[in-house]
C-alpha cells in the first residue's frame, strides 16, 4: 500500500507543470575571439519566449542590452560585434527569461584575446561598424538601436506598442539627453543591470493579466509625465540638476503624499 501510494505521487509530480520546466540553454559559436570579431549567440526556450540579453566587459561595465523573441519552436540568435578597441579579459553574456513566471538565467563567459591593432592616439573617432546588427555605437558603447524596437520592455507591454508615444517618448529621453552626458551614461549602466533583471517577468505578466497591465498603467504614466521636464537637459549640469528635480518630484508624489493623506486619516480618526 505505501508503495503504491508512494508511485503515485512520482507520478503526480512528474506530471505537475512545476517539474515540467522548458529547457533553457545558452552557447555561442565560438570557444574564444578577438577583438572586432562576430559573436554569435544563441539557445532553446519557450515557443515566442522574450530572452533579454545583456554583455559585460572585464571591467563589469555593460556593453550591450537586447530584448529577442524566440520563434516558434523556441529557437533564439543573436550577433553582435567585440569592439576593436576591446581589451584582453573575459566578457560574460547573460540570458534572462521569465519561465512561468520564474526568472530563469543562464550565463556564458567568452575570452576575449587581445591582438596587436593599430591605435591613433590623436583621433578621438569611434568606429561605428564595430557593433551588430540592431545596435549603435554611442559614447564607446554598443547599445541597442531603439528604431528596431526593444529596450523599454514594461512600457512597451503597458502601452501596446513600441511606437507608442510613451515608449518614444523613454527612448528620446535616454538616448538625446541620458546617453550624451558622462553622469547619464553611468547611470543607464547601474540602472540596466537591475531594470532587465526584473523587467521581463513583469512584462509578461502584464501581457497574461489585463487587470495587472492598467495598474502598471496607472503607476507609471505620472512618472513619464514627470521625465519631459528632462527634454531640454543638454549639459552635464543640465542632465544632473533636472535629474535629481525629477527624483525629487517621483519621491513626492509616490511616498510624500500617501504619507500626508495617510496622517491625515489617522488624525481624523
Amino acid at each position: 500500500m505505501k508503495f503504491l501510494i508512494l508511485l503515485l505521487l512520482v507520478v503526480s509530480l512528474g506530471l505537475s507543470p512545476a517539474f515540467a520546466q522548458t529547457e533553457f540553454t545558452l552557447s555561442s559559436s565560438a570557444d574564444s575571439y578577438e577583438p572586432g570579431e562576430l559573436v554569435a549567440i544563441s539557445g532553446v526556450t519557450q515557443s515566442e519566449q522574450i530572452v533579454s540579453i545583456q554583455v559585460k566587459d572585464p571591467t563589469g561595465k555593460t556593453l550591450l542590452v537586447r530584448s529577442i523573441t524566440a520563434d516558434n519552436s523556441g529557437n533564439y540568435s543573436l550577433e553582435f560585434k567585440i569592439p576593436k578597441t576591446a581589451t584582453q579579459g573575459n566578457y560574460i553574456i547573460v540570458a534572462s527569461v521569465s519561465i512561468d513566471m520564474i526568472p530563469v538565467i543562464e550565463t556564458i563567459t567568452v575570452p576575449v584575446q587581445d591582438k596587436i591593432i593599430e591605435t591613433a592616439s590623436s583621433s578621438t573617432e569611434v568606429d561605428d561598424s564595430v557593433c551588430g546588427t540592431g545596435t549603435i555605437m554611442k559614447n564607446g558603447k554598443c547599445v541597442v538601436d531603439e528604431s528596431e524596437g526593444g529596450g523599454c520592455l514594461i512600457a512597451t507591454a503597458t502601452y501596446g506598442s513600441e511606437m507608442a508615444t510613451e515608449v518614444q517618448q523613454l527612448r528620446e529621453l535616454r538616448d538625446n539627453q541620458l546617453l550624451n552626458t558622462e553622469s547619464g551614461t553611468a547611470f543607464m549602466g547601474a540602472f540596466n543591470d537591475i531594470y532587465y533583471s526584473f523587467s521581463p517577468v513583469i512584462a509578461d505578466y502584464e501581457r497574461e493579466n489585463p487587470l495587472f497591465k492598467q495598474a502598471v498603467k496607472l503607476a507609471i504614466t505620472p512618472m513619464i509625465s514627470t521625465l519631459s521636464l528632462m527634454e531640454n537637459a543638454n549639459s552635464e549640469s543640465e542632465v544632473l540638476g533636472l535629474g535629481l528635480s525629477v527624483i525629487a518630484l517621483n519621491l513626492g508624489m509616490y511616498l510624500g503624499v500617501p504619507a500626508v493623506v495617510i496622517v491625515g486619516i489617522r488624525k481624523r480618526i
